[in-house]
């Protein structure tokens, strides 16, 4: 219940309509608790003075009961409806904001399986919860306790046989129920284990069909069905097991109590119509007892489900509205900036203890207009350290300036209108051209987006796409190439006109030709902006100032090019595998 109780922030706006609609269902299964009461009435009275109108009167106030009550659960059902829908859809909108706004070091940590499942699955459950079994829950207690006392009231000897099995099957139920949780816990585990296997398949079918991979996946796969179809047995067999109790010793009770009933009856000390309706009122509760069963099992799995969602909700994310603590730094595309990093340091939050840090006391200056090319060895921290200034992941000790001002002292909203970033990995999204270069450049128009295409050269191959800039690329613009993916990413970081640029190896996946293109027309934009290049081969090198060596987690060497190759042993081996006119191994 703690688990479910976390639910009421969501429930609280559309509260009114859903707490008319449950009294309205109680009064409702009430209703259905008279109709025994008239057919005492009509056996004991009309029926056994064989007066037909007082029949027909009783079978119209049946009727009517019956009408009224279908149309009270209408109207709940209308209530409910529309309210509930808004509360998924409202839950499912806040974890999927707070997804975006957690760290990427918590994405490093989970499978997009799990958090999909959560999103979806998981969504689906609570509201299932809200919509059935809480507010059934409650119908069915209330009836519960006012047919045993109309039970008891008929007659209390009859009603005590009724009611003895209720004390254990309580206590049996409870002991299901834990169990029943632990399995639908596991069970919605391993569907997001199977959710993020089937994503991969399917992004990676290229790779699989590639090398034949198909059958082996295939098998994996069917044997992470098998453990939940396994998992769904258990939870079958557990909720069979409850549902068995729930009909079994009320079943039973109701026996006896008919059978004593009978003997009374033909003794003379019960009356035929209030046997009648002790009958009638004991089958009444019969479906609501039975029910309970499932809208406890519901309940548990709606709890398992809750504690799910709310471990992503739980996860800190970074204050995104921090107020500054120096001046705030100069609009977007004002003037070049002046980066600074001092003494920085970073560390993976999963890192085991002992193990060195990634970082260990960067220090360099990149003036403003000026392009640094980064460059080390594979793992050497480059692609982190860029990850850096745009707070993607936040340094463990020392700091980095953007003009004066730590960047941590800005809003990560007003950090990324002055910095932008293209990665190696270029990622698109399942929409137009047009708005994937677009994408955070709000007050950039028709004319930016065809000044960035033509930097990334990337105009060409868009105007002959069917609806040019409006074609949309599919799931991660897999209907493109590698190479024009990276010159769509390419573009994308320099749309806005940011003041620094990032640019992590944003040429790896270009041929030749069209490489010397781009950094022609990089060019014009570096000598207008600051820029940090992860670099790793002479041709991209040569669009920097100066160069940066990272080794070991530190800054080790710093000049320009030629300086290097004369001055760094390190740098002239790495340059050594590369020949100087951009034709390298891609």
């Amino acid at each position: 219940m703690r688990s479910l109780w976390r639910l009421r922030p969501y429930v609280r706006p559309v509260r009114g309509r859903v707490f008319l609609a449950v009294p309205l269902a109680v009064v409702a299964s009430c209703l259905a608790l008279l109709m025994p009461l008239v057919l005492k009435w009509m056996v004991d009275g009309p029926v056994s003075d064989g007066h037909a109108a007082g029949v027909w009167l009783g079978g119209g106030v049946l009727l009517l009961l019956g009408v009224v009550e279908a149309g009270i659960f209408g109207v709940r059902r209308w209530l409910t409806a529309r309210p509930l829908a808004a509360v998924e859809a409202s839950m499912r909108e806040t974890l999927h904001d707070h997804l975006l706004r957690l760290p990427v070091a918590f994405h490093d940590r989970w499978s997009s399986g799990q958090l999909v499942s959560r999103g979806t699955a998981d969504l689906g459950s609570l509201h299932g919860f809200l919509a059935v079994a809480l507010p059934f829950l409650v119908v069915n207690g209330v009836t519960l306790l006012v047919g045993c006392v109309l039970l008891l009231a008929q007659r209390w000897s009859l009603g005590l046989v009724l009611l003895a099995p209720v004390l254990p099957l309580l206590a049996l139920c409870s002991f299901l129920e834990t169990r029943f949780a632990l399995a639908a816990r596991q069970a919605r585990e391993q569907t997001g284990e199977l959710t993020t296997m089937a994503r991969e398949s399917v992004l990676g079918v290229r790779v699989v069909k590639s090398f034949g991979h198909h059958r082996a996946l295939t098998r994996a796969f069917r044997r992470h069905a098998l453990l939940i179809h396994g998992t769904e047995l258990a939870k079958a067999r557990l909720l069979a097991a409850l549902s068995a109790l729930v009909a079994l010793l009320p079943n039973a009770s109701l026996g006896a109590a008919l059978v004593l009933g009978a003997v009374r009856v033909a003794d003379g000390e019960l009356s035929a119509g209030t046997l009648l309706a002790f009958l009638a009122i004991a089958l009444e509760l019969r479906p609501v007892v039975a029910s309970t069963g499932s809208l406890l099992a519901l309940s548990s799995d709606a709890a398992t489900a809750a504690d799910r969602h709310f471990e992503v909700l739980d996860e800190p994310a970074p204050a995104d509205d921090a107020p500054a603590r120096h001046r705030t730094a100069p609009t977007a595309g004002t003037s070049a900036a002046d980066v600074v990093f001092e003494g920085v340091e970073f560390r993976y939050p999963d890192a085991p203890p002992g193990e060195p840090a990634v970082l260990r006391g960067v220090s360099l200056r990149i003036a403003p207009g000026e392009t640094v090319a980064l460059v080390g060895a594979t793992g050497s921290g480059k692609s982190t350290l860029v990850a850096l200034v745009p707070r993607l992941h936040e340094p463990t000790g020392g700091r980095i300036l953007l003009d004066g001002t730590d960047v941590t002292a800005l809003t990560r909203a007003e950090l990324r209108r002055q910095v932008s970033v293209a990665f190696e990995e270029p990622t698109l999204f399942s929409t137009t051209v047009a708005e994937n270069v677009l994408l955070g450049a709000e007050h950039a128009d028709a004319e930016d987006l065809a000044r960035a295409l033509g930097v990334a050269q990337a105009d060409g191959f868009v105007q002959a796409l069917p609806d040019g800039a409006l074609t949309h690329v599919g799931e991660q613009g897999m209907s493109l190439s590698g190479g024009q993916r990276q010159r769509l990413a390419l573009a994308r970081a320099v749309v806005g006109r940011p003041r620094l640029l990032v640019l992590d190896d944003p040429l790896s996946a270009l041929d030749i030709h069209t490489e010397a293109l781009v950094e022609a027309a990089l060019r014009r934009v570096l000598s207008t902006t600051t820029a940090l290049v992860v670099a790793h081969r002479p041709s991209t090198v040569s669009l920097a100032d100066r160069v940066a060596l990272l080794s070991g987690g530190r800054i080790t060497a710093v000049g320009t090019h030629d300086e290097l190759l004369r001055t760094c042993a390190e740098y002239a081996a790495l340059m050594s595998a590369f020949p100087t006119d951009g034709g390298g191994a891609r």
